[in-house]
């Protein structure tokens, strides 16, 4: 059976127990021994994170330790998966550039705040993990990101919606759904999330779900493979 931790709290605007209820009863509908943390302490036993299949943050800002960080860092590496949605996990911890880094981006804005409404436009591209998925509109906040230009993109949302002074740029394709590697561990990212009722909207959910399933797959592919973790200490001075 495969394990996975979500580990909850942070900011409460973006109601962290209900979206992780969401993930729970979506990772034991599929099988998996989840455990869930209201606690960054979790992150500080490196052998059990190791032990892991999938790490699930739902987690906005607060402060990570550079020792806890390290831990998720290597157990991705080592292939354990990492898998996350909205300010989550990537507005997790603003001064941990190792984290942004890993997770392939940070929000810097939502022009409009919630309640924008956008079109989330799915990539023409082979990955199974949007495959049958149409176009479709959302209302909530539209999440303009700095993005790691590795990350593959699996979905976008067209800027500008709102008047902003970011308007008088040209129009740009934001990344709203990408994959990426870290060591031989997968990564995936949705951006949409705000509350519950949009983690919980059919397509998300979908999303979501094949994001897990893809990211936890990576700890076995890769042992079957004989692939061994890079290494990687982590950059710059983040606590």
């Amino acid at each position: 059976m495969k394990k996975a931790l979500i580990v909850q709290g942070g900011w409460q605007g973006h109601q962290p127990k209900e979206v992780s209820e969401i993930f729970r009863s979506v990772l034991e509908e599929e099988g998996f021994e989840v455990e869930v943390s209201d606690t960054l302490d979790s992150f500080s036993d490196g052998d059990k994170l190791l032990a892991l299949d999938l790490i699930v943050p739902v987690w906005t800002m607060g402060e990570i330790t550079k020792e806890q960080a390290g831990n998720v860092s290597r157990a991705v590496q080592s292939g354990v998966g990492l898998a996350g949605c909205h300010g989550g996990m990537c507005d997790s911890f603003r001064n941990n550039v190792d984290w942004q880094f890993m997770t392939g981006g940070q929000w810097v804005a939502h022009p409009g705040n919630d309640g924008v409404e956008y079109t989330v436009n799915i990539c023409n591209t082979s990955s199974p993990l949007v495959e049958g998925i149409e176009d479709f509109a959302v209302k909530s906040e539209q999440y303009y990101l700095h993005v790691d230009p590795a990350v593959e993109v699996l979905a976008t949302t067209r800027f500008p919606v709102v008047e902003g002074p970011h308007s008088l740029n040209k129009a740009v394709d934001m990344p709203v759904v990408w994959t990426k590697r870290w060591g031989v561990g997968r990564v995936y990212y949705n951006s949409l999330g705000h509350q519950a009722n949009i983690v919980d909207m059919p397509q998300v959910k979908l999303m979501m779900r094949r994001g897990f399933l893809w990211t936890a797959e990576g700890k076995s592919l890769a042992a079957s493979a004989g692939a061994g973790s890079v290494k990687y200490t982590g950059m710059g001075d983040s606590n």
